[in-house]
């Protein structure tokens, strides 16, 4: 289960989520408004997984951590209530280290959440101004050694390639990390995404040798540390790795409440998709009218192939070939023209049982999944 949080202090400058800024003149947000839209979201949907065991539970936005613990708790009970959640179930709530102190770290443990995902994104204070965090370097360290402290399971996202930034810097911020020491660490390549700020007036980024050079060094910096590279910009580790994300990239099923969230949902006959309205206020009348999903639409059996593939070969050690047929209901041998063409490029690697991407299918991921789009 996959719940939004939409609201932010600030939007960054690179971020294309459906995160929004408080428009209230005090800065408030509808917090409790917004639960029981959730709570109404879901107790619409259930009738939709009725009977299925939820495995994960992942808060993300926007800023989960804008919220107290009291919603988290409030929201999570009814979880429990409306589904049947697995008593070990992973249960992880994204949040940013300039909205949090031990008070809230203690309470969102005492609702239940039992891994936490840190917004660090740099440790060095140049590159979080420019890229319009709110927190600084030491409010970045101190909330990562109070999560440390709190949770059983960390992680911290870190972005390299940034405006400017030497490979070096990329290098101090991974060791800073590995120096805190968390299960998980998430490493992201900036992007120039649509309809962002930096999109429409780029800042100047490293050129593709030296953002190369970052990936590379900090693989290697990471490997040298025990940390499993399991998935695109993934590193745990051993296994740690994300339950959540996990189901994604394997091609699971999952729910999702709140504000633009998206589902996907299999049944006997069909893999459906859904996702809500953007807006949190269209979203919140919307629910209250008894509509949930803003819109639902079926994956072609055309599609199934290109959309199992887009998620299975982020995973570096890939899946199963039986997965394959599990999951979209084909044989692997629809694929067999792409396939092939894959694996002649170096692109792809087949087993009698599994199928990956090699390294370059890795470095070349867009490369790799156009094939089977095509």
């Amino acid at each position: 289960m996959y719940i939004h949080i939409p609201w932010c202090v600030k939007k960054c400058p690179y971020c294309d989520f459906n995160s929004h800024e408080s428009r209230f003149k005090d800065g408030s947000i509808p917090e409790a408004a917004y639960v029981d839209a959730l709570i109404a979201d879901l107790e619409l949907s259930t009738p939709k997984v009725w009977g299925r065991k939820i495995k994960s539970v992942f808060f993300g936005g926007g800023t989960p951590s804008l919220f107290s613990a009291e919603s988290i708790d409030r929201i999570l009970s009814q979880v429990r209530a409306l589904t049947p959640m697995e008593y070990d179930a992973e249960i992880t709530l994204e949040a940013n280290p300039g909205t949090v102190d031990s008070a809230h770290f203690a309470g969102y443990r005492d609702a239940g959440v039992n891994r936490l995902s840190l917004g660090i994104q740099s440790f060095n204070a140049n590159y979080l101004k420019t890229l319009g965090r709110i927190h600084d370097e030491q409010q970045a360290i101190a909330a990562a050694e109070l999560a440390l402290k709190t949770f059983e399971r960390v992680n911290l996202d870190i972005m390299y390639a940034l405006p400017e930034q030497t490979l070096a810097h990329a290098l101090q911020d991974a060791q800073q990390a590995l120096a805190l020491n968390p299960d998980h660490l998430s490493f992201y390549h900036l992007t120039l995404e649509p309809n962002t700020p930096f999109y429409h007036t780029p800042p100047s980024l490293p050129d593709d040798d030296t953002s190369a050079q970052m990936q590379e060094e900090i693989e290697l910096l990471l490997a040298a540390h025990g940390y499993e590279h399991y998935e695109t910009s993934a590193f745990a580790k051993p296994g740690k790795q994300a339950r959540h994300n996990l189901n994604y990239w394997q091609f699971g099923d999952y729910l999702g409440i709140g504000a633009g969230a998206h589902s996907k949902l299999s049944y006997h006959d069909k893999i459906t998709r859904e996702s809500r309205s953007k807006h949190p206020k269209a979203y919140m009348e919307q629910v209250q009218q008894g509509q949930n999903a803003d819109r639902v639409w079926e994956i072609s059996r055309e599609e199934l192939g290109f959309e199992f593939m887009m998620n299975a070969l982020r995973l570096t050690e890939g899946v199963p070939l039986s997965l394959f047929q599990q999951r979209t209901g084909l044989t692997l041998t629809s694929q067999q023209n792409a396939l092939r063409a894959a694996q002649e490029k170096g692109l792809l690697e087949i087993s009698a049982d599994r199928i990956w991407p090699t390294q370059l299918g890795q470095r070349f991921l867009n490369d790799l999944l156009t094939l089977f789009l095509e």
